[in-house]
């Protein structure tokens, strides 16, 4: 796959599972689309005229366990997040996802459902350029104990650290180039995790109702009650990385630069992507060219 021109799929992809919040069997269908149209998702369970729901960083209206964008009409779909992170790694950059209802279905709570199906679907190269957001100044927002910032940087970096009470989890850090590959063998497999603590609060706020041991890893305290406990021994801080590819996704252009933050979460990654939207200085779209690859 050129990382030179853009790409949509070959041909179209279907998925179904059921939404992590909503707790609704949701069909999604990927629908290749024409060069320079970018990502949007499309609810075909409402009129045509409130459909469409464009994928940019100014369009999240909710970060609460999970990314939510909307449209001018009110329209929303939620948990993208996972899906905008296989799309990021696998380089596609055109795409209508067709959804039957307001949240993307959670799969098994990672990325690896979507990168099958992308897959299956196959890649098509458009007689596009494709353009990258190059960092050029440090961009950088913060809260009481996190922050987040994006770097100058030669490639897409993410190191990050995260820091829970519970013993399960404790600290832990990642430091990782990403392209295809490393996503694909490093972060892609990572899952969704959630504490059992804060079951009822989730379900009172009408959140969390689909999830189960098969979507989520669940920990109490010292524990990880899913049987299979985890694919690998630090996949929390793996998985938030998962997560800030795909709100980084967000910016409708890969990054060249380094991600660096504390204890990130969505709300987090969207506010870096605003500050950097805002920060016209500190950015500019660049083109790469084979020949100039080739030149070094």
């Amino acid at each position: 796959m050129s990382s030179f021109f853009q790409h949509t799929l070959d041909r179209a992809a279907r998925l179904s599972g059921v939404g992590l919040h909503s707790g609704r069997d949701t069909a999604l269908t990927l629908q290749p689309a024409p060069a320079d149209s970018g990502i949007a998702f499309a609810r075909s369970d409402l009129s045509a005229g409130d459909r469409f729901i464009r994928v940019s960083g100014e369009a999240v209206c909710d970060t609460r366990l999970g990314t939510v964008i909307a449209n001018a009409c009110g329209a929303q779909v939620s948990t993208i997040e996972h899906l905008m992170a296989a799309l990021a790694a696998t380089g596609v950059d055109n795409l209508v996802i067709e959804v039957d209802g307001p949240e993307a279905p959670i799969m098994d709570g990672s990325a690896t459902s979507f990168l099958e199906a992308i897959d299956a679907a196959g890649l098509r190269r458009q007689a596009a350029p494709r353009r990258h957001i190059e960092i050029l100044e440090t961009v950088e927002v913060a809260g009481q104990d996190n922050w987040a910032r994006l770097i100058p940087a030669s490639q897409f970096e993410v190191s990050l650290e995260i820091v829970f009470e519970a013993p399960a989890i404790g600290r832990q850090a990642l430091d990782l180039v990403v392209d295809e590959a490393s996503f694909r063998t490093e972060l892609a497999h990572a899952r969704t995790f959630g504490f059992l603590g804060d079951v009822d609060q989730l379900r009172a706020a009408g959140l969390g109702r689909g999830a189960s041991l098969a979507n989520t890893v669940v920990v109490d305290g010292e524990r990880v009650l899913n049987p299979e406990a985890l694919r690998g021994p630090d996949d929390f801080v793996r998985h938030k990385a998962l997560d800030a590819v795909g709100d980084l996704y967000l910016l409708g252009a890969p990054i060249v630069g380094r991600y660096e933050a504390l204890r990130p979460g969505h709300a987090l990654n969207n506010r870096l992507v605003r500050e950097l939207l805002a920060s016209p200085q500190a950015w500019r779209f660049v083109t790469r060219s084979p020949e100039l690859a080739a030149a070094g």
